[in-house]
C-alpha cells in the first residue's frame, strides 16, 4: 500500500516502516516545546498524509512518552480519518504535562498505525445472551 505524505519541515527524520520488529510506525516532534506541569499543547508531528478510502490512522503514545516525558495523550487514542487529507491538515499530538518537561525537534513521542475502517453494524436486540457469565468488571484478578 502507498501512501502519499507531506512534510511541513526537513527537521524530522521521514517516516520509516521497519518489518519485523512492529507495525506500528513512530512520530516525532516537529518542534521544540517547553510545558510546565498542568500545561496542555497540541504538539506538531510535521506530516499530514492522504490515507487510502476505507481507512484511518489510530495515534497512541509510545511505551515510554510518559517515563522519558512526563506526558499523557488527553483523548486517550487518536483516530485520523481519510479525510483529513488537505495539505494543511498536519498532524498533532494532544498533550497533557504531569510535570515540567522539553521536548526536542525528532523526540519520538508517539506512534500510529493504519487500520481498515470498522464493517457496517446491524444490532439485535434480545432479553438473553444465552451465555455464561464471566464473574463481572475486574474478575480475572491481579495475578
Amino acid at each position: 500500500m502507498r501512501i502519499k505524505i507531506k512534510y511541513f519541515t526537513d527537521q524530522i527524520e521521514k517516516l520509516c516502516y521497519i518489518g519485523g520488529k512492529s507495525d506500528w510506525i513512530d512520530l516525532r516532534a516537529a518542534r521544540d516545546m517547553e510545558l510546565k506541569k498542568g500545561e496542555f499543547a497540541l504538539i506538531p508531528l510535521g506530516i499530514a498524509m492522504e490515507l487510502p478510502q476505507g481507512y484511518e490512522a489510530h495515534v497512541v503514545p509510545r511505551s515510554s512518552t510518559f517515563k522519558n516525558f512526563g506526558i499523557i495523550q488527553t483523548n486517550s487514542m487518536g483516530v485520523i480519518d481519510e479525510t483529513y487529507c488537505g495539505d494543511n491538515d498536519q498532524w498533532f499530538f494532544p498533550a497533557y504535562a504531569l510535570r515540567d518537561t522539553v521536548i526536542h525537534v525528532n523526540d519520538r513521542i508517539c506512534q500510529f498505525r493504519i487500520m481498515e475502517h470498522q464493517p457496517a453494524l446491524a444490532f439485535e436486540e434480545v432479553a438473553e445472551l444465552g451465555n455464561e457469565d464471566r464473574g463481572g468488571h475486574g474478575s480475572t484478578g491481579t495475578r
